[in-house]
């Protein structure tokens, strides 16, 4: 085929593909926050230029968020939801969310950045609360004939030291804090479910339970069952164009990914994702 045909033949193909509706598919899958030294779980930060270049998408009718996250960090979760939401007024373009296996925690708060969420029956969501975990090891250093020396300026800078006996002060401090962050998380949820939670359920969606996504429509979490293409299709039509947002890997991350280069950190990392997803059954 001669060289101008082939080009005239490119450039009509690039027309039509250009003039078709398309929806930007941007993926939220992981723990959120860092989940070890090495190891970067979702973060405002990692996820930033991948947001930007869904928004700026030529013929963009909405962004479709898949959305399977245990939790994690709710500075994070925060950050991540704030972006979405600002650029979705600014561009007036609509969001949607897609549960996979989980959108708990943090993944529910992500999940709140659509305008509608949807699920699938057996997705898992909720889990509206704050959590600190830990461990105390007195008596073990006691075992050991080990001495605990800390010196501070402040007398609460070592608020929770776990080689040292609970102090209920301390235990308030940090209930404080977390009664401030939940109250935060459950006003987004308040403001983006307005008019599908409702009041009397209150205490029971932020109790920090969680529920199928069946169970998740009927309190108001999810507001259909259904999947990402069966909706998007209905919603726009059969000739809508998807297009998957990932940030391209450079070099030295495509050699590195899959590896580690700790093992120690590798270990570290892989014990706190199970902790995350093994709450939820995954």
């Amino acid at each position: 085929m001669p060289a101008k045909k082939q080009s005239k033949i490119k450039r009509f193909y690039k027309k039509i593909t250009k003039s078709k509706p398309k929806v930007a598919i941007l993926r939220l899958s992981g723990v959120i926050g860092s989940a070890g030294m090495m190891k970067k779980g979702l973060s405002l930060d990692e996820l930033d230029d991948d947001i930007k270049r869904a928004f700026e998408i030529s013929g963009l009718k909405a962004i479709a968020l898949q959305v399977n996250s245990p939790g994690g960090s709710p500075v994070q979760s925060e950050l991540i939801y704030k972006r979405i939401r600002a650029l979705s007024e600014e561009k007036k373009i609509p969001v949607y969310s897609f549960v996979e296996d989980v959108a708990a925690s943090g993944g529910y708060w992500l999940a709140c950045s659509g305008d509608e969420i949807y699920a699938s029956e057996s997705s898992v969501v909720g889990s509206i609360g704050v959590i600190s975990a830990g461990f105390g090891f007195v008596d073990a250093i006691k075992k050991m004939g080990i001495e605990r020396r800390v010196y501070t300026q402040g007398e609460n800078k070592s608020v929770l030291d776990p080689f040292q006996k609970e102090n209920p002060k301390d235990i308030e401090i940090l209930m404080n804090l977390q009664k401030d962050v939940h109250e935060s998380f459950k006003n987004i949820v308040r403001s983006r479910r307005e008019g599908k939670i409702k009041k009397t359920k209150e205490k029971q969606l932020f109790s920090g339970e969680f529920w199928n996504g069946v169970k998740g429509k009927d309190l108001g979490l999810v507001d259909e069952i259904g999947d990402m293409y069966s909706v998007m299709h209905k919603k726009y039509g059969k000739k809508i164009k998807f297009e998957k947002v990932s940030k391209p890997k450079g070099w030295l991350k495509k050699r590195l990914s899959g590896a580690s280069l700790d093992v120690t950190d590798s270990i570290a990392s892989s014990v706190t994702e199970k902790m995350f997803w093994g709450k939820f059954g995954h």
